[in-house]
């Protein structure tokens, strides 16, 4: 089975193509422009140099946040209009659970994203990326009381760079993966898992999923 996966909710643009659960190709751009022109330019590649056609794609894994808000509307909307073309099915992944399948030697996976502000996205997953418990965004104090309930923790995300210190010194024997991208070859990995379990979608269904409002809600507010 062909899949096609794509990840817009970092400053990364990330387009995956896999071959059930082997990686074929990636491609990993963030080159200062906008999703909105970077996006099916690179579909148009990762198909082409792979010698498919986009007809030959059977199922789409797409990432449909938190993160950034314009670029998850961006990717969910073109994966929409692909999914719809195409008449495939599709299954949503949250940029928690494809920066958790960096990690696959701990029995607590913690995805933890920066949302400016002290604030943070935060997932508790178990080894197989399933969460312990609902997904949070609130102050990094806050996640880190969730996250010292658990032993065996390495913290995967770009909130590592803001707040490593205060983790080290708050939870017992933390460790940090040393990949903490948001990557299109990991929503195809989940994508692929959520296929086997049945919890699949369509262009139809599928919806971005933000966690908390957007800046200019809250500032509206």
């Amino acid at each position: 089975m062909k899949i096609l996966a794509v990840d817009t909710s970092s400053a990364i643009c990330s387009v995956a193509l896999l071959e059930n659960d082997i990686i074929v190709d990636e491609i990993n751009l963030d080159n200062g422009r906008t999703h909105s022109e970077n996006l099916m330019p690179l579909v148009d590649e990762i198909i082409s140099r792979n010698n498919i056609k986009i007809k030959d794609i059977e199922f789409i894994a797409c990432c449909v946040g938190p993160g950034s808000f314009t670029g998850i509307r961006i990717g969910v909307s073109s994966i929409k209009a692909i999914a719809e073309v195409l008449n495939v099915k599709l299954a949503s992944v949250t940029s928690l659970e494809t920066l958790a399948a960096n990690v696959n030697d701990a029995k607590t996976i913690v995805s933890l994203i920066d949302a400016r502000n002290n604030q943070v996205y935060c997932g508790i997953f178990d080894e197989n990326y399933d969460l312990k418990e609902e997904a949070l965004a609130d102050d990094i104090n806050e996640a880190i009381s969730h996250i010292k309930k658990y032993e065996d923790v390495v913290i995967t995300g770009n909130a590592i760079e803001v707040h490593k210190d205060l983790l080290i010194n708050e939870i017992e024997n933390v460790r940090f993966s040393e990949e903490n991208r948001q990557l299109a070859k990991n929503v195809g990995k989940i994508g692929l898992k959520k296929l086997n379990e049945n919890k699949i979608e369509d262009a139809d269904t599928i919806i971005p999923i933000y966690l908390r409002k957007s800046q200019a809600e809250r500032l509206k507010k």
